[in-house]
């Protein structure tokens, strides 16, 4: 167990306007309780409460950057409850916020704490751009699946292989819709294209962003990984080195069996899909449109004994195994043999 000798430890509650401190001694003592407005000066002041050294632990909640950073800065050693694990020790008939701190505090001091990793200010700051981007694409598809939408009640049938190409333009601007229609088609495209040149310079930024990272370039060998996917590979694994191995990458993205065993009796049901979704959709994603040709032939192997979604997520562990070594070790030697 750890120890952290004439330390206290501080359970915060944080919400978006006010936030609840309890401090423990190292016998769990309870030595002070504070209800304070979500204000750094007030913060500061209840943490020189806490004595030298205080280890200080929040949830992973909406809105932690600032509070994680802002006690980090003061010289607490800052922990960061994983919700899902907390949730599994949460037992009590009565829920308030001082009990909720008072329990972070206690499983920090116990050495129980589900931890979730703390992602330095760079690798948050790409993650936005990241994310946005992501949404910017998505937002993108949408206003596309509108547009089908609209010609398809009014029954105009779409004769251009890509709809928003030079040909399918030509034909969008030529025809003829009712009022309403037009105006929601032509609305639809300037709507496009704004987000089309947000999405470019978002692209341009995360580029410049990544353009010395090795491990950026050397997961794009994978087929089915271009740019946009290794940025969110990159973006959101952080630090490849804090897990040992690939198969604990895998179990965080949420791509292994849950695991159910009692006495002889051994179950093994869907993925968890408890860990990162953008790395899950980033995996399957480029498993959908690539793959080495050995996962190509194991996954229609698997698809015609398991069914198509099983061989997906099969390859998607595999194309992610190949994402770990890339980042760890800047090259995949795997793709020089037949992958």
């Amino acid at each position: 167990m750890a120890t952290y000798p004439q330390s206290q430890f501080v359970g915060i509650d944080l919400h978006r306007r006010r936030s609840v401190f309890v401090h423990l001694d190292g016998q769990g003592q309870q030595l002070e309780v504070a209800h304070l407005v979500n204000d750094p000066d007030a913060w500061v002041a209840q943490l020189g409460h806490a004595g030298a050294d205080p280890q200080v632990v929040l949830e992973a909640t909406y809105g932690w950057y600032w509070a994680a950073d802002l006690l980090a800065a003061h010289g607490a050693t800052v922990h960061l409850a994983h919700p899902l694990g907390v949730a599994a020790y949460s037992h009590r008939r009565v829920k308030n916020d001082v009990l909720d701190a008072r329990d972070l505090a206690h499983l920090l001091r116990t050495d129980l704490l589900p931890e979730a990793w703390i992602a330095p200010p760079a690798t948050r700051q790409l993650r936005e751009l990241v994310r946005y981007r992501v949404k910017l694409v998505h937002f993108q598809t949408s206003l596309k699946d509108q547009v089908h939408a609209v010609l398809a009640k009014a029954g105009i049938p779409v004769t251009a292989s890509d709809l928003f190409g030079v040909a399918g333009r030509a034909m969008l601007a030529d025809c003829r819709l009712p009022g309403a229609y037009r105006d929601r088609v032509d609305s639809l495209l300037g709507l496009l294209e704004q987000v089309e040149a947000q999405e470019a310079a978002f692209a341009a930024s995360i580029a410049r962003w990544l353009r010395e990272d090795p491990g950026y370039r050397a997961i794009q060998a994978i087929p089915g990984v271009g740019p946009t996917l290794a940025a969110v590979f990159v973006a959101e694994i952080g630090q490849v080195h804090r897990f040992a191995h690939p198969q604990q990458l895998c179990c965080w993205a949420g791509l292994t069996p849950r695991h159910y065993e009692s006495d002889t009796k051994v179950r093994r049901g869907h993925v968890t899909k408890q860990g990162s979704k953008l790395v899950r959709w980033a995996a399957v994603e480029a498993i959908q449109h690539g793959g080495t040709p050995r996962m190509r032939a194991q996954r229609a192997g698997i698809q015609a004994r398991r069914g198509k979604n099983i061989a997906k997520v099969a390859m998607a562990r595999k194309l992610l195994t190949l994402v770990y070594y890339g980042l760890r070790d800047g090259h995949i030697r795997a793709l020089g043999g037949a992958a």
